[in-house]
């Protein structure tokens, strides 16, 4: 996303930059006019399509791929996991989370001025509350907008429940997730996202007062399209905090604890990449020139990625595995997710290159360098993906490499920095992620620890959780 002008420096916006929509009623994202226009039909009907492509990504794309990983007596509890994990969330976002996300606040957490989702719809008069899109004079129905984010939220918070399956108990996870989402995903969220919107950027504007009004992150110049920062490198050092503090499994490292389904593990890895056009197309938030790019870019870097990871696993190990060709797919799903719209296709074949190569070091060497039990990769992938792409956004954002760059808000003039420049604030953004989630991350695993409590016994964890936690088995034969 970008920015404006403050005081001495010029700050700008992407055209098809971040996902960062001013969360704003008619007369704020649209001045006085009192016939603001209508949002398209069409963009409309774009981005409820890809609200529910990707809460099919979600439930029960994510959910089987984390059940095919682990063994056949846990499927269940993962699941499950997912499922309610992904639906609670989904019902704190309209409570609270999109309020403090996606309103004016201060550079790190909005207000209480969408607190229950008000303010979107009056029924009196039947009218619904209209916010920006990146096009000045494009609207969309704001409503729509807190359905697509929602999705996004509960996504990003099951992502951790890989890092600690199998040993995790259900109402220890709940509870976790609900603490970091608060604390750690809503904050990031705004600090990444929300700015005033494109409207308000016009001649004579007080720019300043603008930019004080955005998110701490985008105001910076950070470029984020669909979630880099916000939700993979949020969600893998939640992932990787919680694997240290809730400990190892039993008998790791001593006892096989293969994946039990590599078909479904294959079959949530495809519904996955298909419901990532909708996370990535989608965040464009119009049926345009941007969210094409973004669909083109989604499908190169994720083809790339297979295509890298496969070889590598092939000359490395001797033979190539399902389980590394699906883990390759959505390591570029990760890796493309900052950059969708941000970089040409030659920049995403090379972030998707990139993304195959140095997650499967992510999940091997690094992996066995940190220690943790991190027992599906949430950090070597999406913590270890969404840094590389992140910072790789910053430099094939640049025009010379054949990306869009950046434009001023008010003239439209190109106005990229350069790339030393870019990649050193695509760097910050990337720090400063990963130190708030860390330090959120770690508080919600001490406060759960300490009250209701994080870990199963051991005698429940060897017997395995779908039957101790839900009495129930995935397989009856």
């Amino acid at each position: 996303m970008r920015t404006a002008l403050n005081t001495t420096t010029l700050k700008r916006l992407g055209l098809a930059a971040g996902l960062a929509l001013a969360a704003l009623g008619p007369s704020l994202a649209f001045g006085q006019d009192a016939d603001p226009p209508s949002p398209d039909k069409g963009d409309t009907a774009w981005m409820l399509t890809s609200t529910v492509i990707v809460l099919f990504m979600s439930i029960p794309g994510l959910a089987l791929f984390y059940g095919g990983l682990v063994r056949s007596k846990n499927m269940l509890s993962v699941l499950m996991q997912v499922f309610v994990g992904f639906s609670l969330i989904s019902v704190l976002w309209c409570l609270y989370g999109y309020s403090f996300a996606f309103t004016t606040g201060n550079a790190f957490i909005g207000s209480t001025d969408r607190l229950f989702l008000k303010g979107l719809f009056d029924s009196s008069t039947g009218e619904f509350a209209l916010g920006a899109t990146f096009s000045k004079g494009v609207p969309m129905y704001e409503i729509v907008f807190a359905a697509f984010q929602a999705t996004f939220a509960g996504i990003t918070a099951c992502l951790i429940v890989g890092s600690l399956v199998e040993r995790v108990k259900f109402g220890g996870i709940l509870l976790f997730l609900v603490i970091w989402f608060t604390f750690s995903y809503i904050p990031v969220a705004h600090m990444v996202w929300f700015w005033a919107g494109p409207d308000s950027y016009v001649e004579g504007a007080d720019l300043d007062a603008l930019n004080a009004t955005a998110g701490y992150l985008w105001n910076m110049g950070a470029l984020d399209f669909a979630g880099g920062t916000v939700v993979h490198i949020n969600a893998g050092i939640a992932g990787l905090v919680g694997a240290f503090i809730v400990g190892k499994r039993i008998g790791l490292g001593k006892e096989a604890m293969t994946p039990h389904s590599l078909t479904l593990c294959m079959v949530g890895a495809s519904i996955l990449w298909f419901g990532w056009f909708g996370f990535n197309a989608g965040s464009a938030l119009e049926a345009g020139a941007s969210a094409s790019l973004a669909f083109m870019n989604t499908y190169l870097a994720t083809a790339a990625a297979v295509v890298a990871w496969t070889f590598a696993e092939w000359i490395v190990k001797g033979k190539p595995s399902m389980l590394g060709a699906a883990s390759g797919a959505v390591a570029g799903l990760v890796a493309i997710t900052p950059a969708a719209g941000n970089v040409g296709p030659m920049g995403a074949l090379v972030i998707g290159l990139g993304a195959g190569v140095i997650c499967l070091w992510g999940v091997t060497g690094l992996k066995k360098m940190i220690g943790a039990d991190d027992a599906l990769d949430v950090f070597g992938v999406h913590a270890v993906g969404g840094i590389w792409g992140a910072l790789m956004t910053g430099i094939f954002n640049s025009p010379s490499l054949g990306g869009p760059g950046i434009a001023d808000l008010v003239t439209g003039a190109g106005v990229y920095p350069g790339i030393g420049a870019q990649f050193l604030i695509q760097l910050k953004a990337v720090l400063v992620t990963v130190v708030w989630s860390a330090v959120v991350a770690a508080i919600a695993a001490y406060v759960v620890k300490f009250t209701v409590g994080l870990r199963v016994t051991e005698e429940e964890e060897r017997e395995g959780l779908d039957i101790t936690a839900h009495g129930e088995r995935a397989y009856t034969a």
